[in-house]
């Protein structure tokens, strides 16, 4: 990871991410609830898809005008599914969708990042499925990976009603190792416990990351 250097000012700059079902939005939720401000990269990619004029070209041309559509009010909708599945059969459609978004989520957050400064924000995390794979990594201080053994993932995404076990199973097997990303970390929280012991780990996670903070300016 391309860590800031020098002479680093607040706030902390922590990556969130881990696998899908590992669990990083409920780490990210707990740290928020202890005073962390938390940037969505997947949340911000998905806003942009439906509001940024140029994202949404860009995705007409890759999978045709009709992957978007209307509701009754006239609000816009995009067919995710006929997306999620086309990208995971074809590596390079799904570069190109990166390449379109990824720059302008990267844009977001350092304008986030920005704002936190100027409000005295201590510990921002930056949440993000494939931070690493797109390298939303660059210049954040502090890398955390939430693991988990691979049924407790799946089955945590089937209970959220995101596929079938095989569907699942494929878009894990899409995205990087959960042991690439555990070499990688600085800190690795591991969710194969109850709510009540992955809270413990947090908890620890967040007196570590303030007690760094303390050397920030």
């Amino acid at each position: 990871m391309n860590k800031r250097t020098g002479a680093v000012s607040l706030p902390v700059l922590v990556g969130i991410t881990g696998g899908l079902g590992s669990g990083k939005t409920t780490v990210c939720t707990m740290l928020e609830a202890m005073g962390c401000s938390v940037f969505e990269a997947d949340r911000v990619a998905r806003e942009l898809q439906l509001n940024d004029p140029e994202v949404i070209e860009g995705i007409r041309r890759m999978f045709g005008e009709d992957v978007y559509s209307s509701d009754a009010s006239g609000k816009l909708l995009l067919d995710r599914q006929r997306i999620a599945q086309q990208v995971f059969k074809d590596p390079s459609t799904l570069k190109m969708l990166n390449e379109l978004i990824h720059p302008k989520v990267f844009k977001a957050f350092r304008d986030a990042v920005h704002q936190a400064a100027g409000d005295g924000v201590r510990i921002f995390l930056k949440e993000a499925a494939i931070l690493l794979e797109s390298g939303g990594d660059k210049g954040l201080d502090i890398l955390v990976v939430v693991a988990s053994d691979l049924e407790r993932r799946v089955q945590r995404a089937m209970k959220k009603g995101m596929g079938s076990r095989e569907e699942i199973q494929r878009r894990i097997e899409a995205q990087w190792p959960q042991e690439k990303l555990v070499e990688r970390a600085d800190y690795v929280i591991e969710n194969n416990g109850s709510i009540e012991d992955l809270e413990i780990r947090v908890r620890a996670l967040y007196q570590d990351i303030l007690n760094q903070a303390a050397s920030f300016r």
